[in-house]
């Protein structure tokens, strides 16, 4: 199986704080790969780094076999990876049907933004029943799924998501990981932020345990699940 992205002893810095202390992973293509931690692990700088909006100081991150550390995000997105990024972000005051153009900007094909638009309506029919509507006035759940909708119109073929469960119901938490595990299906490959550990992990082909910007331990869902260390800290013993 191919390794679609790869870090190897990547570090990042924000001032005098070190916030990735040289990790290394890989996302092989077709998979998911998640990464659980408490606040301020270094989950998103990790996703951050990749998508070039935090620098990394040392180390080297790949993808499609070729380096792309620092480079700037809008060349990254270019190149087939999309962030879907924590707390949704996307724009109130613009209707449903305008943030998925904006999010289909990128895609230099009619055809293809018209064959994206239409997979992420059928993906999120609340969506398409809702295209004029603003961004302001959906749900939190809906407006989760507008996030990652407007992601995947960038057509990529790496697929960023951070805490997409964060802030909302439980029924709706469970709804958003069914769609997850629809798109990985489809052949998307997905590295995962996620503060619902017991959720995460068993999405997960493979799973990253971050603490303070290392990765401490690593593993399948079953390993992880079983793990002792992992049931005391994430999964409530």
């Amino acid at each position: 199986m191919s390794e679609l992205l790869t870090l190897a002893d990547v570090s990042v810095n924000y001032g005098a704080v070190t916030a990735l202390k040289g990790i290394s992973f890989a996302v092989p293509e077709g998979q998911i790969i998640t990464l659980i931690g408490a606040n301020g692990a270094g989950k998103s700088t990790t996703l951050n780094a990749i998508m070039g909006l935090a620098p990394a100081r040392s180390g080297c991150i790949s993808f499609q076999g070729k380096p792309i550390t620092n480079t700037k995000t809008h060349l990254v997105v270019r190149q087939g990876i999309a962030l879907c990024p924590e707390g949704r972000r996307i724009f109130l005051n613009l209707s449903v049907d305008e943030n998925l153009k904006i999010g289909g900007f990128v895609t230099k094909s009619k055809e293809k933004r018209e064959e994206a638009r239409e997979e992420v309506l059928t993906l999120f029919p609340r969506l398409k029943e809702r295209l004029k509507q603003t961004g302001g006035t959906l749900s939190g759940g809906e407006q989760q799924m507008l996030a990652i909708a407007r992601s995947m119109m960038q057509t990529p073929r790496l697929l960023l998501l951070d805490e997409p469960s964060l802030g909302l119901a439980p029924n709706l938490v469970d709804e958003i990981f069914e769609k997850i595990r629809f798109l990985n299906q489809q052949g998307r490959t997905i590295l995962l932020v996620e503060q619902n550990a017991y959720h995460a992990i068993r999405l997960a082909n493979y799973s990253h345990v971050l603490e303070q910007g290392e990765i401490v331990l690593s593993g399948t869902s079953k390993e992880l699940l079983e793990n002792p260390q992992v049931k005391a800290a994430y999964l409530g013993g």
